[in-house]
């Protein structure tokens, strides 16, 4: 059965560092390209960063492009998020999600879509 969990959200102030994890249970990381998501009070879910299934590539969305940094151990089957300069725009709940993707892949999209795997979140709070 595959589950997603993932975990380190909290409250934060402006200008802290937080890093989200997402645990891959169920299946195989180098198979799979991961994105994290995010959906603020009252907004539409957006797609903040991904990772390909080879590790060569990732995307950030504008917003957080030189703050966040997303990573991958397969060995422990976790991809992370590594939120600097927090800004209260962070405030949201945050999912990480896996889409089926071919070993070799260099490249990877946040789409909602064509995730096929989700997380059930994890709250960011940035307040000041």
């Amino acid at each position: 059965q595959v589950q997603l969990v993932e975990s380190g959200g909290g409250l934060m102030q402006p200008g802290d560092s937080l890093k989200l994890s997402c645990v891959l249970n169920g299946l195989s990381p180098d198979r799979y390209a991961i994105s994290w998501f995010r959906q603020a009070p009252g907004k539409e879910r957006e797609g903040v960063s991904c990772i390909s299934s080879n590790d060569d590539y990732t995307y950030y969305v504008d917003s957080v492009k030189a703050r966040f940094t997303i990573s991958r151990n397969n060995a422990k089957n976790t991809v992370y998020l590594q939120m600097n300069s927090l800004e209260l725009e962070d405030t949201a709940v945050h999912y990480c999600a896996a889409e089926f993707a071919s070993s070799t892949s260099t490249w990877c999209f946040p789409e909602e879509k064509d995730m096929d795997y989700w997380g059930k979140g994890a709250l960011v709070t940035v307040s000041s």
